[in-house]
């Protein structure tokens, strides 16, 4: 299952209202489940982002879907990647030329 790695900023009314991130956290497990796919990882980070999360999801139409609808809410601002596992990494790099 593809992987997507985020990491994310709070808005200004994320920070504001940051005693409710703990449950907007577990509306993203819950949606992320609805879509087929799971939270694998996440952490509290200090530094340029706030917080990291590694998420697998059915496909990019399912990941994209999901961190929109997450977004629209406000709280966050995220910068997201699509990440390949070593084992998708060796067959890459082993079907090279």
């Amino acid at each position: 299952m593809p992987s997507y790695l985020s990491m994310l900023k709070w808005t200004e009314q994320g920070i504001k209202n940051v005693k409710q991130s703990p449950g907007r956290l577990d509306a993203v497990k819950a949606a992320a489940k609805e879509a087929g796919g799971r939270v694998v990882f996440f952490y509290m980070t200090m530094g340029e982002y706030d917080l990291v999360t590694l998420m697998e999801l059915p496909n990019d139409e399912a990941a994209s879907r999901l961190f929109l609808s997450v977004g629209m809410h406000g709280n966050i601002r995220s910068t997201t990647m699509k990440a390949f596992t070593e084992d998708e990494y060796r067959k890459i790099i082993g079907s090279l030329p």
